[in-house]
């Protein structure tokens, strides 16, 4: 089993920024990729961002060139690097891990208002 613990989340205005981490715990020697998704009220949750072991990460269109996936794997983290955050953007982050299941942090809510 894998634990994720999600921070970072909170509130800013639009053009700010924002640093999620995610630290992995447990059964952490066999996991793969991690990553972000997001779901913001009334819609399904849907990819940020991911990122292989070996650090090739992989955006949705939307967030391409605003965010910045990253990974420490001596440290079982994965880190969110938000900027010129937009309202659309407002939403619970979860954080993602996969070995030969799939394992969700907590999530933790990002909110973009003035």
């Amino acid at each position: 089993q894998v634990q994720l613990v999600e921070s970072g989340g909170g509130l800013v205005q639009p053009g700010g920024s924002l640093r999620l981490s995610c630290a992995a715990s447990g059964s952490v020697f066999s996991l793969n990729g991690m990553g972000w998704y997001r779901q913001a009220p009334g819609k399904e949750r849907e990819l940020v961002a991911v990122i292989t072991r070996g650090g090739s990460p992989n955006y949705a269109n939307s967030v391409k060139g605003r965010f910045t996936i990253s990974r420490n794997n001596a440290k079982n983290q994965v880190y969110l690097q938000m900027n010129s955050l937009k309202p659309e953007d407002t939403a619970v982050y979860y954080c993602n891990a996969k070995d030969a299941n799939d394992y969700w942090g907590q999530g933790t809510q990002v909110t973009v208002s003035s």
